[in-house]
Order: C-alpha cells, then sequence, then structure tokens
C-alpha cells in the first residue's frame, strides 16, 4: 500500500487545506503523496495551488497530485477523507429550503435531519455508493473518513454496504465542552474537564461533566442555564463581553431548555437543535422563534456568505503572503498520526452500534467515543443511555432507517415514510401535505435521485 492520503471533494478549499494541512505538518504524515479528487477542475486547482502554497511556505516534503479521474485518485490509497456536498449550494440545497416553505415548514440548517436531510441523503447515496466500489477494487484495505452530512445516515450506509473500514466524523462533540462552560462564566478550563457522550450524531448526550478533581459541575451548569433562560436579556449582555461578541440570533437558550428538559446537554448548536424537536419552529406559536433567537434559512445564508467570502479572500489566500496554516481542530491527522506511530489517539465517531449504546438497536449508526492506534479503529463499550435520551435518538433512527429502505427498495413510500416520521415534519404538516411536498422535491431534484417508483 502507498503512503497516500486522497481527498474527495477537494474542492471544498477551506476544508482541504485544515484536513491536509494538519497532516502535511504531521511528523509520521509528512512524506505521503496527497491525492486531490474534485468534479470541478476550477475548484480542484484552487485547492491544490493553496496547498502547494503551504509545501512551499513551510519546506514540507508532501507531494500534491489533482486528478479528475476518481479512481486514479484512490488507486493504493492508505487513507481516504470524504467531504462532498452532491448538488451543492444551487440547485439542491436551495430546492431543499424553498419547496418546504410553500407548504409552511421553516427549517434552519437542513442538512441533517428533516426533509432537507432525507433528500440530501438519497442524493448522496448513488456517489457513496460509487466510492465504495471504487475503494473496494484499488484501495479495499484503506480507512475512510467520512465528513459528509447526513452523518448518521450516511455513515450508517457506508458501514453496512462494504467491506472498507469506516468512521463517521463530526465537530460538535470535540467543542462541547467550551460552548457550554465559557457562555456560562463557569471558570474550569475546557482541558481539565471531565466529560463523556453517547447518542446519535447531533443527538449524543453529555452524561456526564466533572472538574478535574471529580466534582459534578451538572448542578451549576443547570442553575447559570435556568437563570440565563429567565432572563434573556441578561443573558446577552453577559455573554457577549465574556466570548469576546456574539451574534445575537445565536444564543444557546434552546439547548438550555432541552438540557433543562431532558437533563442532559447535547452537543449540536441550538440552531440546528431547533429543527430536531418538535417544539420549536411552529407556526401557531411564532413567539418562539423571538423567544429562543431561532435563525430561520441560517444554513443557506450562511452558504451565500460563504461563497461570497471565499471570493473576496481567494486571491489573498492563494498567494504566498497572504497563507498561513495552524493546526485546526479536525481529527483527520491525529487518527491518521496515530495508525501510523501507536500514538492512541481517542475521540468521538459515527459507527455501527453493535451493543454499545445497550438501549438502542444494534444496527444503528450511533456516537460513541472510538480509540485509534497501530491496530486500526476500536469503538468502546458505553452502557445503556437514560431513558429518555434513548427515545429521542429512536424517533430519529426510526427515520434514518426508512432513508435506508428507500435506497435499497426504489419505492417512494419510504421517503413519505421518513418524511412522517420526522418529529418537526409530523408535527407542522398533514399527511396529504407531506405527501404532496415530497412528491414536489423528487420532480424538483430530477436527475440529481435515483429514480423511485
Amino acid at each position: 500500500m502507498n503512503n497516500k492520503i486522497t481527498f474527495l471533494g477537494a474542492g471544498s478549499t477551506i476544508f482541504a487545506k485544515n484536513v491536509l494541512g494538519d497532516c502535511m505538518m504531521t511528523e509520521s504524515l509528512k512524506s505521503f503523496e496527497y491525492a486531490l479528487y474534485d468534479i470541478d477542475e476550477v475548484r480542484l486547482e484552487e485547492s491544490r495551488v493553496l496547498l502547494e502554497g503551504i509545501k512551499k511556505k513551510y519546506n514540507l516534503d508532501a507531494r500534491i497530485v489533482p486528478y479528475l479521474d476518481r479512481k486514479e485518485a484512490l488507486r493504493g490509497a492508505k487513507y481516504v477523507v470524504n467531504a462532498i456536498q452532491v448538488g451543492g449550494y444551487e440547485p439542491c440545497t436551495v430546492t431543499d429550503f424553498e419547496i418546504p416553505k410553500k407548504y409552511g415548514l421553516r427549517q434552519t440548517i437542513g442538512d441533517t435531519i428533516g426533509i432537507g436531510g432525507i433528500m440530501r441523503a438519497l442524493r448522496t447515496m448513488p456517489v457513496l455508493e460509487d466510492f465504495l466500489r471504487d475503494m473496494e477494487e484499488v484501495c479495499p484495505d484503506a480507512v475512510f473518513l467520512n465528513y459528509t452530512n447526513p452523518m448518521s445516515i450516511l455513515s450508517g450506509f457506508i458501514l453496512k454496504n462494504s467491506s472498507i473500514k469506516s468512521v463517521g466524523l463530526c465537530h460538535s462533540v470535540q467543542v462541547c465542552v467550551k460552548e457550554l462552560l465559557e457562555p456560562l462564566g463557569i471558570d474550569v478550563k475546557p482541558d481539565e474537564v471531565v466529560s463523556e457522550f453517547a447518542g446519535i450524531n447531533h443527538l449524543a448526550f453529555m452524561t456526564r461533566i466533572e472538574d478535574g478533581d471529580g466534582n459534578d459541575l451538572y448542578p451549576q451548569i443547570k442553575e447559570r442555564a435556568k437563570y440565563y433562560l429567565e432572563n434573556p436579556e441578561v443573558y446577552l449582555e453577559e455573554v457577549k463581553p465574556r466570548v469576546g461578541g456574539i451574534d445575537k440570533p445565536l444564543t444557546d437558550l434552546i439547548r438550555y431548555e432541552l438540557m433543562l428538559t431532558f437533563g442532559y446537554y447535547s452537543p449540536e448548536s441550538s440552531e440546528h437543535s431547533a429543527e430536531y424537536y418538535p417544539y420549536f419552529i411552529k407556526e401557531r406559536y411564532p413567539e418562539l422563534l423571538e423567544k429562543y433567537h431561532i435563525p430561520l434559512d441560517e444554513y443557506p445564508g450562511r452558504c451565500v456568505k460563504q461563497i461570497e467570502d471565499w471570493n473576496g479572500k481567494k486571491k489573498e489566500l492563494l498567494s504566498e503572503e497572504g497563507l498561513v496554516h495552524e493546526r485546526s481542530k479536525e481529527y483527520a491527522s491525529m487518527i491518521f498520526n496515530a495508525m501510523e506511530t501507536g500514538e492512541v489517539f481517542e475521540f468521538y465517531g459515527n459507527v455501527i452500534n453493535e451493543n454499545k449504546i445497550t438501549n438502542l438497536p444494534e444496527d444503528a449508526c450511533v456516537e460513541v467515543k472510538c480509540v485509534a492506534g497501530r491496530s486500526g479503529l476500536d469503538k468502546t463499550y458505553f452502557g445503556e443511555l437514560p431513558p429518555q435520551c434513548a427515545a429521542i435518538d429512536m424517533t430519529h433512527i426510526n427515520v434514518h432507517k426508512m432513508v435506508e429502505k428507500a435506497y435499497e427498495t426504489r419505492e417512494k413510500r419510504y421517503i413519505y415514510y421518513a418524511a412522517l416520521l420526522d418529529p418537526h415534519t409530523g408535527s407542522e404538516l398533514s399527511i396529504d401535505d407531506i405527501k404532496s411536498m415530497v412528491d414536489e422535491m423528487i420532480e424538483a431534484h430530477g436527475e440529481w435521485l435515483p429514480k423511485f417508483n
């Protein structure tokens, strides 16, 4: 096997810079070939230029090779990173938001759950299946890191439909402790905190959080969260200077509400959590949008801003003077380094359950602590989730299963079932409206989706 890392979706230039820049500056990975693959030749070239700039600026040994031929990009790879977005912002993300709006269904992010997540999964599965068949042929022993959303559905699909070793990676758990403690003004350094998580992606739960002396921090956390929920104007005044400025809409009030209601904090942001539950984005209660500062259509707005930012900064970033790389928060280089050197690295990954969380289905894709080392990737045993947390996760696992079944059978009725069972969609729309919305979205996505009967 070659010393080769292949990045699928390398046109995601900033993300490729973060992941591969980290790898290139890691001692055990510095002499690897870095194979960049994308279907967009212009973006692929931009990523090549940027990575070559990092190589030159920091006098690195890596060999950077762009590919438009996917199979050749994968051939002999030792590690593969997947960060594709099928259909892009236009047309597909726009479709995922605009058609549901016609039916009165509003979303914030729409990439992982709800009708937007369902459609994104179904248009990505055929591409992932092609990736897996290529890998089985030209790099069957490679380790495949999936960063593409919807994380649970797609990581489960990969692991259930191929012999390729794989794990799904998300950012939410690794930044969660800091995001919780800092706004609340709890004076404990995040790196001194002992925490534990388990569940499914974006709906894992922090079942334990202690300081370095073993003291439970939850009582203090909940007391402050309750105060801020009851006094949101104080929250906005106190949090802004504490965290160095915060956009007013992006508060954490929803996660505080959910923690006080169900007992445990969840890693995913409040604006995203708003659409995971049936309680917050409701036509009958429009005042909740203001109460919790819920930013509807946040993801399309973010996409537009990212495109504008890239176009504005591209020239600077692609020049040697403006190019700087510092280690990012991404796990990939740490996982690869652990497998190369034997220096054990623990992280939270998305894997098939197989009784690691005992009160969730064995075939569900769950998020638990994993370990990378010389022997490969291993997942750890968690045990039983608090029953209310397991029940919340099951509502979404049921949706995941319907999406899997829809792709497997190519029967449209399973897409209906998935949308009908989604907590937010089902709480807002009638059966007839959900079916009509699904039909319209399938038609609008056209060739981006498989054919369903």
